[in-house]
């Protein structure tokens, strides 16, 4: 089939169209969704033969990659033709026939990775929550008195219990909490917080904005490096309602810097009759994983610093959906659950369930290690996760594709614990070094392009996978994927 070098020689729309798995596609999708997505994939190889960077079109180049990686397995010397573009074609309307949010494979390293999602459930939560979502619940139904219930109520008495609290609140992610108590208790007065903790976290959430939002002042104390106590105290007035304390999950200051500690901030704020408002941000429950980290506040270091209103996430650091956690005094803690907002803030059915049956395994320290995904990952044992490692390239290397063991390191993502590199262990895959093998790029699309998509880390002439954070019936999808990308015979089980 003759190769297109060059825009002028792409096939016209109507040339495309008379192929006949394309005509047999129209019988069930109709005429008008495979005409556009012809169309865009044109446009994607028209870019790609300029040599362009158009960025609304080369989202779809993609598909033409993921065509050219398959041609490629069984001709070294495939080039763009009218059989890689309706190849492009099809699977462009394959992708577009699956749901907008679909299940991959993160082989990244990266266990909170935020655009995938975080971290899994646990196969408890995930049950819990098919028990009481596939029928009815007693969601605000009180089964022993025969009356209307709260929603929240056991879940806030598992948080009072676990951490020792007065009063506990559940909204639906961490920046509600911080703009319920502001909201709340600060509406019209001010709010004292160190310059150097007006963070911005993803999606433009920023410190001043929400407080903006929230109708309190912001009064701000110290330099950007460096905060005292007497800064606090020298902004203490009549108009002050509260101190906050946020915690910069997402970056650390290091060198010539300063600031208040938790317990020290909370003496001030009582010395003063004011609450300390304390955004957490991740929210570290499980010693083991704490020690990892020595530089991240836990939730329990938290309570015992006496903050009055602590603010968390339910997903992050605990490992379960997201949500936003609230615990405190009894007080605080009353205004907010009162408040007009807490009505829009409050969470649904499943994730209330699946948060509350997350928490519950933390009252077993080794059981959450065991079931939480998040812990798992984090803790498993080094030799094992090489041993496995191994296991997977030897396989591979029966197949004739060019995989090893090589040292890595594995980060949190989601915005916690920056500074931290856990040392780990990835498949290495090489293939530009195998007779008549493919490109890095083109085993990265061929990949992200399976179904379902794997995600993984390249690094100049390797591919790099991760079985830290891929399950074990994930890893024979993994093996399938570069069989198929590498154009062998399987025979797997």
């Amino acid at each position: 089939m003759t190769s297109i070098e060059n825009p002028r020689d792409l096939p016209k729309v109507d040339e495309l169209l008379r192929d006949i798995r394309l005509n047999k596609i129209m019988e069930t999708l109709g005429y008008v969704p495979v005409r556009d997505a012809v169309r865009k994939i044109l446009d994607a190889a028209r870019e790609i033969l300029l040599g362009t960077q158009d960025s609304d079109i080369l989202s779809d180049t993609i598909y033409i990659d993921y065509a050219l990686a398959l041609n490629t397995t069984h001709d070294t010397d495939a080039l763009l033709t009218e059989n890689i573009l309706t190849l492009a074609v099809l699977r462009k309307l394959d992708d577009e026939a699956k749901p907008g949010i679909r299940k991959v494979i993160n082989a990244t390293g990266a266990i909170l990775h935020t655009n995938l999602g975080r971290a899994p459930l646990a196969k408890q939560a995930l049950a819990a929550v098919k028990r009481s979502a596939e029928g009815y619940c007693s969601l605000e139904f009180d089964l022993a008195n025969n009356s209307r219930g709260q929603r929240t109520t056991s879940i806030e008495a598992l948080l009072c219990r676990m951490f020792d609290v007065e009063a506990a609140l559940v909204v639906n992610n961490n920046a509600a909490a911080v703009m319920l108590a502001l909201s709340s208790l600060c509406r019209g007065r001010e709010v004292i917080v160190s310059r150097g903790e007006l963070v911005e976290i993803g999606g433009l959430f920023r410190i001043p904005d929400i407080m903006e939002e929230s109708q309190a002042i912001l009064r701000e104390v110290g330099t950007t490096n460096k905060t005292h106590s007497f800064d606090y105290e020298k902004a203490i007035g009549d108009s002050t309602a509260a101190l906050l304390k946020v915690h910069p999950s997402n970056f650390r200051l290091i060198g010539f810097t300063e600031e208040v500690e938790e317990k020290e901030l909370a003496s001030l704020a009582h010395k003063y009759n004011l609450p300390l408002i304390y955004d957490l941000g991740s929210g570290c429950i499980s010693s083991a994983l704490a020690s990892l980290m020595p530089d991240e506040p836990t939730v329990a270091s938290a309570v015992d610093s006496g903050a009055d209103v602590i603010c968390f996430s339910g997903d992050k650091l605990v490992g379960g959906p997201q949500a936003g956690i609230i615990i405190g005094r009894a007080k605080p803690l009353a205004a907010m659950r009162s408040h007009p907002l807490m009505r829009a803030f409050r969470c649904d059915k499943m994730t209330l369930i699946a948060l509350e049956t997350t928490l519950a395994l933390y009252l077993d320290p080794d059981l959450a290690k065991q079931h939480i995904p998040l812990l798992s990952m984090a803790l498993c044992d080094l030799d094992a996760l090489r041993n496995r490692t191994q296991t997977l390239a030897d396989e591979l290397s029966g197949y004739g594709i060019p995989a090893k063991p090589e040292p890595s390191e594995m980060i949190l993502g989601g915005g916690s614990a920056p500074e931290l590199r856990v040392p780990s262990w990835a498949l290495a895959i090489r293939p530009e070094n195998t007779t008549g093998s493919i490109s890095v790029v083109a085993l990265e699309s061929s990949l992200r392009a399976f179904d379902p998509p794997i995600l993984c880390r390249t690094s100049h002439d390797v591919v790099l996978l991760d079985l830290r954070t891929v399950s074990e019936e994930e890893e024979r999808l993994i093996t399938f994927a570069l069989v198929d990308a590498f154009g062998k015979e399987c025979d797997i089980p």
